[in-house]
């Protein structure tokens, strides 16, 4: 899980290249945030955040696309457009703006961190899932195995397993009795 929040037309992009989106299969673990990373994982990521030497909080995403893509992050947990994210964090330097966003961020995953914990330690509630999802996915597979033979021509009493042992006894010279 990613934290890909949408903000207008652009997507959060990643915290060590900023040219390209936040992705959770990237090689380098600290350039996404999960929702599942601890409050010190999320801020020794953003605190490792590409940036550059600038002292100061302004969003140019060609010229500062480090501080630009922190800017969108706390634009999209705060709610607020990128001009009152700079206005607010115009007496920040980047390593402060870097602990605000962090901080946003801990505290807006929180509530999502610790309920997730919470359903990984309901072992009972795990196992319900899991056979209720069983379930489910057996009879969507009974029903698309049966509307493929109706499709295909082949008598619906037949089972899979007479359509594989066919071919198997003919190349073996016999039947399976």
């Amino acid at each position: 899980m990613t934290l890909l929040y949408a903000v207008s037309s652009r997507r959060i992009k990643s915290l060590r290249d900023p040219a390209v989106k936040m992705s959770k299969s990237d090689p380098d673990r600290r350039s996404a945030i999960l929702l599942t990373d601890s409050a010190d994982l999320v801020q020794e990521k953003v605190r490792k955040a590409v940036t550059d030497m600038i002292p100061s909080i302004s969003y140019d995403p060609l010229l500062r696309p480090g501080v630009s893509n922190l800017v969108d992050i706390a634009s999209a947990f705060m709610g607020r457009t990128v001009d009152e994210v700079c206005r607010d964090c115009r007496c920040l330097d980047t390593v402060g703006f870097k602990n605000h966003v962090s901080d946003l961020v801990i505290e807006r995953l929180r509530p999502i961190r610790e309920e997730i914990g919470r359903l990984l330690g309901d072992r009972s509630y795990l196992s319900s899932v899991i056979v209720e999802g069983s379930e489910k996915a057996t009879e969507l597979a009974e029903s698309t195995y049966r509307e493929v033979k109706r499709r295909v021509g082949l008598d619906t009493s037949t089972d899979a397993l007479d359509l594989l042992s066919a071919p198997l006894a003919a190349a073996s010279g016999g039947t399976d009795s």
